[in-house]
């Protein structure tokens, strides 16, 4: 059962989705966020999580079903429509996304400079308050090139952050991260979440992580909600299912 949420600011509603018209990813498939709040979806590779992130984020249509933000239906804009809804959300990649041949203001300013007429100043102002933010108002010239991959992780948070967005999309956000940059990532990712009362959406494979970002863990498993509530309830779960997830005992029984 997934958690009943009463206004969501994102909902799927009976959402489908095949490549081959044959095995579903998602098959009448139902998951609402609540605002203000941080999701983590958990789950096997192969379970549907990173597909649902996408139908989310509308960088993929479902076959079947309905996706709502903030009481819009968006499955059915256009691309020109969804730039307005996009411009509402702000996205972390697994790989960071940084272009290489621009300073690290210039990868902040980007969606200012994109989506808003403000002037130069102005916008160099903003991105250096959002630098400051994520703990790195020092590294305004260097270039991604000059950053180890957890501060990388912290200048793409800061873009994400720069339109001061409703939801951040985080697609493993600690991948490729030790230890200590993974627990400075997901700190980083809570604390963003609280100050500035984001929507936070996040999908991970990292236990430890998801105990540390989430207010609530969905777990997927074959195109499904297996569970769905705080991370100790799922830590916790006397489902086998979930059990063997969260241990990474594939003999747990």
């Amino acid at each position: 059962m997934t958690e009943k949420i009463d206004n969501p600011i994102i909902e799927l509603r009976s959402v489908s989705k095949t490549f081959d018209h044959r095995n579903y990813i998602l098959k009448d498939f139902s998951l609402a966020f609540e605002r203000g709040k941080s999701t983590v979806i958990i789950g096997p590779s192969g379970c549907g999580k990173t597909v649902t992130l996408k139908i989310i984020m509308s960088l993929m249509k479902p076959d079947e079903g309905e996706v709502h933000f903030s009481g819009q239906r968006i499955d059915q804009m256009s691309e020109s429509q969804l730039i307005e809804i996009r411009k509402r959300c702000g996205f972390l990649f697994q790989s960071g996304a940084l272009f290489d041949s621009q300073t690290v203001a210039y990868n902040v300013a980007f969606p200012l400079f994109q989506h808003t007429k403000k002037k130069d100043k102005e916008i160099f102002e903003i991105v250096r308050e959002k630098l400051e933010l994520v703990g790195l108002s020092d590294m305004f010239d260097r270039y991604p090139s000059q950053l180890s991959g957890g501060q990388q992780k912290r200048i793409a948070l800061a873009r994400a952050i720069a339109l001061e967005p409703e939801v951040i999309f985080y697609d493993e956000p600690t991948t490729g991260l030790d230890p200590l940059r993974t627990d400075d990532i997901s700190r980083l990712i809570a604390r963003m979440q609280e100050q500035l009362k984001i929507t936070s959406i996040v999908v991970t494979h990292d236990m430890k992580s998801a105990a540390t970002i989430a207010d609530r863990v969905v777990m997927m498993d074959k195109g499904k909600v297996v569970a769905d509530g705080s991370c100790d309830e799922i830590c916790h779960s006397s489902n086998p299912v979930v059990r063997r997830f969260v241990t990474g005992d594939s003999t747990s029984e």
